[in-house]
């Protein structure tokens, strides 16, 4: 799989398909890219060129701490970059949790540059905003705080890291440790600041502002709740609702594992969306069958 200088880091990549309209699709948390492949390999079957990449500071792509943007909107920008290197824009971009708050921040800061919205498992209000940012940032604030960078390096998420990309462990352990716990602070509060918007990171201003037609699909547990994703389905102008749980589960997280039971679901889901808000692409679709 290839790998791309975007923003001044390299990331990794891969492209499922030949030909058709652009889609790039994201996993939720920190996952590498492989937490999506299935499903993209599904939407490439039907017909698209579908982009994969491990955001910065995930999977096999570099780890670079620090910036003037939060993490999310850094990984908008780089995912706009590489598809604008790519020769793919604009693209119908999506995502699962953190991928979908990613698209939907992809959409805000470069609106030309979404096709189409694919969103699902969709993550607000305080109990997420408290759960995530300490997943994200808490948990890796307290490793620096009392045992510097070796004690971040032996951090289960940093040490696959490391593995994936043997450069990024010369990276960490040369990093000022008032560096990493500054960024990371500063990451954590724009997650707890999130708590009270209808979706982590976006405005109800700034969702009734996208103009792109878009697809939702709700979680079902206490961080994805279904009703956090019928809220960005009513305040998006131009969405579909797609619910295929009926309850949240109760639990904080439903494995992401279980979900990617429900992929030829999803991706039936989405690909006849794209075929309708895509008009060019659901034509040549059909008439491929």
């Amino acid at each position: 799989m290839p790998d791309a200088t975007v923003r001044g880091a390299c990331i990794h990549y891969e492209i499922l398909g030949t030909d058709g309209p652009w889609v790039a699709l994201s996993p939720g948390g920190r996952r590498p890219l492989e937490g999506v492949k299935p499903l993209a390999q599904r939407v490439a079957r039907a017909g698209y060129r579908v982009l994969i990449h491990d955001r910065r500071n995930c999977g096999a792509s570099d780890v670079t701490i620090g910036g003037k943007d939060p993490e999310n909107e850094i990984w908008a920008d780089d995912l706009h970059e590489l598809l604008g290197q790519l020769g793919a824009l604009p693209a119908a971009v999506g995502g699962g949790s953190s991928g979908c708050r990613m698209a939907l921040l992809l959409a805000l800061r470069h609106p030309r540059a979404v096709s189409a919205l694919l969103l699902w498992r969709v993550t607000g209000g305080q109990f997420a905003a408290r759960r995530l940012a300490e997943q994200y940032y808490g948990q890796f604030l307290k490793a620096a705080e009392s045992g510097g960078m070796a004690a971040v390096c032996a951090m289960e998420h940093w040490k696959e890291r490391i593995a994936a990309r043997p450069s990024n462990r010369d990276i960490l352990m040369n990093m000022d440790s008032r560096r990493f716990i500054a960024a990371f602070s500063d990451w954590r509060e724009y997650f707890l600041q999130g708590g009270n918007q209808p979706v982590l990171g976006a405005s109800a201003a700034d969702l009734k502002s996208i103009q792109a037609p878009a697809c939702v699909i709700p979680g079902n547990d206490r961080t994805h709740a279904i009703q956090t994703g019928r809220t960005l389905a009513r305040l998006l102008p131009r969405a579909e609702l797609h619910e295929i749980y009926d309850r949240d589960e109760d639990a904080d997280v439903v494995p992401p594992e279980e979900w990617q039971k429900k992929d030829g679901e999803i991706a039936a889901i989405f690909t006849g969306f794209l075929g309708r808000a895509l008009p060019v692409a659901g034509t040549r679709i059909a008439r491929e069958a």
